[in-house]
Formats: C-alpha cells, sequence, structure tokens
C-alpha cells in the first residue's frame, strides 16, 4: 500500500470511528451532515482499497453475486460465458455474427453506479415493432458499440457510461457452440436447446475446440485474492466458462482461493435430482479434481410451501447440502442460510457477498501474521 493511501485510511478511519459519536449529541445540525460525509467518505475508500475478486459464470447468479459484492469492494471482475444463442442474445449473434451480449449486459449494470432511470432504460424490452420486438435496449446500444469499435471496446465504452466499478470480460473472443451428449446418445447443439431436451447430460463439448481464453480474463484470474465460480446453470453457465481451453489452467496456476459457490435448486433439464456433491462432481468430470478450495452451500430448506409447490411444478427442488459427501472430495465446505425467497428461490446478494467477503478478510488477517 503506498504512504498516500495509509495516511488516507488512517484519517477517514478516525474520521469514521469520532464523527457517529458528534452525532449522538444531536446538538448541531452541521455536525451530523459532516459526520454522514465521513461515513461515507470512508466508505468509499474501503470499497476502492477491498479484495480482488474475480467472478466466473453467466445468467442472473453472477449479476446476482456482482450486486451485492460491489458493496463491499470495487476490485471487481466478471467473466462471462459467451455460447447464449436464444432471445435477443441469440438473434444479434445470428444476424450480426457478434458475441452474444445479453449476459454481459446484466453484469455491467449490476457493476453501474448509475440512476436507476438509466438501468431502467438499458433492460427494456421492446414489446412489438417489425425487427425489434423482443429485442432489449442494452443489447442493441452494445451492438451498435461493436458496429462501430468491435466487441473489446465496445464492452469498454459501455462500463464508461455506466459508470462500472471494476471490468466485465468475455471469456473468450471465439464464436462458439454449446453441444451437450446426452445418455440416451442425443447429440444436442445450443445452449438455449440443451435445457428443453430434458434428459441426462452425460457430457459437454464446445464448438470449435481450437477457442483460446481471453487474456484479459487470464489476467484477472492471476491477479484476484479469490475466484468465485458460479453460482449460476451448472452446464449452461458454469461449465461453458471452464471449458473453454485455458480457463481451467490459469485457475490451477492462480494463488487465488477458489470458491464454488453451488445453486440453491436444481435445474430442470440440467440439474434434475443433483445434490451438492453432485454438482462439484460434473465439474470435476469435466475438467479435471482439484479445481476448487471451497465450496459454499445453502444450508437453508425452510422455504415456503407455495414457492416449493411452484418449483416442484417445473421439476425443481432444493439443492441438498450433502455435506459429508463434499468433505471426502477434498474441498473446505462452508455452510449458510443463503436464500431469499420472496417471489423465486434465489441466493440472498447480500448474504452471498459477506460470506465471500469474510473469506477474503480472513485471508488477509493471516497474511499479516
Amino acid at each position: 500500500m503506498q504512504i498516500r493511501d495509509f495516511f488516507l485510511g488512517l484519517a477517514l478511519g478516525s474520521a469514521a470511528f469520532v464523527f457517529p459519536r458528534l452525532r449522538n449529541l444531536g446538538r448541531h445540525k452541521s455536525a451530523r451532515k459532516e459526520a454522514q460525509l465521513w461515513e461515507e467518505l470512508y466508505e468509499d475508500y474501503c470499497r476502492e482499497n477491498g479484495p480482488l475478486i474475480t467472478a466466473i459464470g453467466g445468467g442472473t447468479g453472477l449479476s446476482t453475486l456482482l450486486r451485492g459484492l460491489k458493496a463491499y469492494s470495487s476490485n471487481l471482475s466478471a467473466i462471462v460465458a459467451v455460447t447464449d444463442d436464444g432471445g435477443s442474445s441469440g438473434r444479434l449473434r445470428e444476424n450480426l455474427g457478434m458475441l452474444p451480449p445479453g449476459d454481459i449486459r446484466n453484469c455491467l449494470l449490476a457493476l453501474a453506479n448509475t440512476e436507476p432511470l438509466l438501468e431502467r432504460v438499458f433492460q427494456y424490452r421492446f414489446a412489438n415493432g417489425e425487427g425489434l420486438e423482443g429485442h432489449n435496449l442494452g443489447n442493441l446500444f452494445l451492438a451498435a458499440l461493436t458496429e462501430e469499435f468491435g466487441f473489446e471496446e465496445a464492452v469498454v465504452a459501455a462500463s464508461r457510461v455506466l459508470a462500472v466499478k471494476g471490468q466485465v470480460l468475455p471469456v473468450t473472443l471465439d464464436k462458439l457452440d454449446l453441444v451437450a451428449r446426452f445418455a440416451d446418445g442425443r447429440l444436442i447443439r445450443g445452449e438455449s436447446r440443451i435445457p428443453e431436451e430434458q434428459g441426462k447430460i452425460e457430457r459437454l463439448h464446445l464448438e470449435p475446440d481450437t477457442s483460446q481464453i481471453y487474456p484479459g480474463a487470464s489476467k484477472a484470474i492471476a491477479d484476484a485474492e479469490i475466484v468465485v465460480i458460479g453460482p449460476g446453470s451448472l452446464y449452461t453457465s458454469v461449465l461453458a466458462n471452464l471449458l473453454v481451453p485455458g480457463v481451467a489452467e490459469a485457475l490451477r496456476e492462480s494463488k487465488a482461493k477458489k470458491i464454488y459457490i453451488c445453486n440453491v435448486m436444481t435445474q430442470p433439464g440440467e440439474t434434475d435430482d443433483y445434490t451438492a456433491a453432485d454438482h462439484l462432481q460434473a465439474i470435476y468430470d469435466h475438467v479435471g479434481p482439484g479445481l476448487v478450495d471451497m465450496v459454499v452451500v445453502n444450508d437453508n430448506l425452510d422455504i415456503p410451501d407455495p414457492l416449493l409447490e411452484k418449483y416442484a411444478n417445473d421439476g425443481a427442488v432444493p439443492v441438498v447440502p450433502d455435506k459429508d459427501r463434499l468433505w471426502q472430495m477434498d474441498v473446505d465446505v462452508q455452510t449458510a442460510a443463503l436464500i431469499s425467497h420472496e417471489a423465486l428461490v434465489r441466493h440472498d446478494q447480500d448474504a452471498l457477498a459477506r460470506k465471500i467477503i469474510s473469506q477474503a478478510k480472513a485471508m488477509r488477517k493471516k497474511r499479516k501474521r
């Protein structure tokens, strides 16, 4: 840490200690405002000097994680899968020959420091209009920037517009198709089609097999203190990243702590009846054992019956946290109540972020000894 950073941290830390007590006196309105200002400055300082965390995944799971983590650190990198071939992203990929922008867009917005109205605009989906129906405005914005500057610079430019804290990176710049072989011998090509087949996935691979990890993604893994894998669809988000040549190698070479976040619910067509250990075993079956140091599993299965029935109708159930089997797989197992179950059962972004940050703090404390 530079001397300037040390003294700034000392000053802000002292202010954060002193000014709250001034506020409690309740005598001077100006003192309360000043205390609030110093507390905000101190929080900003903590985020700017937060742990270097790289998250790998896609879909809503990755963006949920990022929204939680950005409250604790600005040093975040998101590595995003590029095999999406459905919806607006799939149409732009097919018509313009670009990488699918949807997951990139969601991660940019998750890390954005911008007005809520601008986020609503970027998430707007056209309900009608020839050629526009079903398209997302943020996707079209990225498509326009890609036409003008290329995909790499398009993501950088969008990050500036949205005042993104951190960086969002494609796992590769190569155009890929996800291909699944099912237990009955069927070969299904296309990320969007795979879950629809409702079969047992035996093996997953990428075509063509000549892709390479994006250099920026490789650097983000190498520089990280913690690498988080997931949460997200096991096959179409997590493994879609890990199977890119160079990713598993970068993870094994990295000195970061590698943490896998297991999903809280099974996913029909991908992980039917999978336990937490089954999720990790599927990763090991595809990229080899020993890739992660820790698995974080939700152990709160107290989910309201109406929600359980809703998911059961779709063929989804809570993921069983079979801790003993996970321990036998030579990983550290951390369990906690990590779910938010309001309209949907998914990870609570704040609880999940606190779990990750607690690991980062423990690592930094250990290094200081």
